[in-house]
Parts: C-alpha cells; structure tokens; sequence
C-alpha cells in the first residue's frame, strides 16, 4: 500500500464528498478492471519497440473518464492534474509518474475502436449497470481555453 500524502489527508476530511467523488468511486468498485485488461491486453502495445507503454489499467481509466465526461485527449489530461477525484480514480501517483499524454490517449483510443473493444466494454458496463439497477447519466466538464483575437477585431 502506498503511504498517503498530505493531499490525501486533506482530502479525506472534507465535510462532504462531492458527486463525481461518489460517482468515481462506484465505478471503481464495479468493474472488473481484471477481466477488462485480460480483454485488451492482446492488442496492446508490448513495448518491444519504442518507448515502454503506460500501464494498461492507467490506460483504461483515463479513456473511461473521457467517454464518461465527453473531455477531450488534453481535456482529461487536465481534467486529472485539476481534480484530485480524477487522479485517484486512475491511481496516479505523481512522486513516480504522470499522466498519459493527449497523443497516448488517442492511440489509445484508436486501438479500442479498431479493434471493437469500446463497443464491448460499453455493452458490457452497461449490463452491470443493469443489475445493479443503475442508470449511467453521462456529465460534461467544460474545455474552456483562451485565445488570441486576431488584430483588428476587438
């Protein structure tokens, strides 16, 4: 077991837990994040080439709070470096790692989508649901972003 920072000391005693706190870890506790990854292990990258892969189940988490909350490649990226609940639902300790990039990600998604996987995951999320006699109601978090007015509009 790790060794809990002061940010999890804090975060612990917070009066309330907020609904993507709750949401998260609901979800955590669902899924067989064991039966997923045997799923997907065989298409994924075997680092025998290139730079060594994140970690699958990383992997997995992050393309699911992307489809859970309709974030983008770099939304999620921030959306975890931004909300603590994000960052222990895909158990990322930054004293040893960070987050997989936007490009990662879309690879990652790419390799889901190819090979019919996100399909399968999403019937089968979606029967558990069901048997747990709970309905999945997707949230948004908003991708807001400044940029630069082009000159001579303002």
């Amino acid at each position: 077991m790790k060794q809990q920072t002061f940010s999890d000391y804090e975060y612990e005693n917070r009066r309330r837990r907020t609904r993507r706190d709750l949401f998260l870890a609901t979800m955590d506790e669902i899924i067989p994040w064991n039966e997923w990854t045997e799923m997907i292990q065989p298409y994924y990258p075997q680092g025998k080439r290139g730079r060594k892969p994140k970690d699958l189940e990383t992997m997995l988490r992050m393309y699911l709070l992307q489809e859970w909350y309709h974030l983008t490649g770099e939304g999620s990226e921030d959306a975890v470096y931004d909300s603590y609940a994000m960052r222990s639902f895909i158990h990322v300790d930054f004293f040893e790692e960070q987050v997989p990039d936007s490009t990662t990600l879309l690879r990652f998604r790419q390799m889901m989508e190819k090979n019919g996987l996100a399909l399968k995951l999403a019937n089968e999320l979606a029967a558990i649901l069901r048997e747990k006699k709970l309905v999945l109601l997707s949230g948004t978090m908003a991708d807001a972003a400044l940029a630069a007015m082009p000159e001579g509009e303002a």
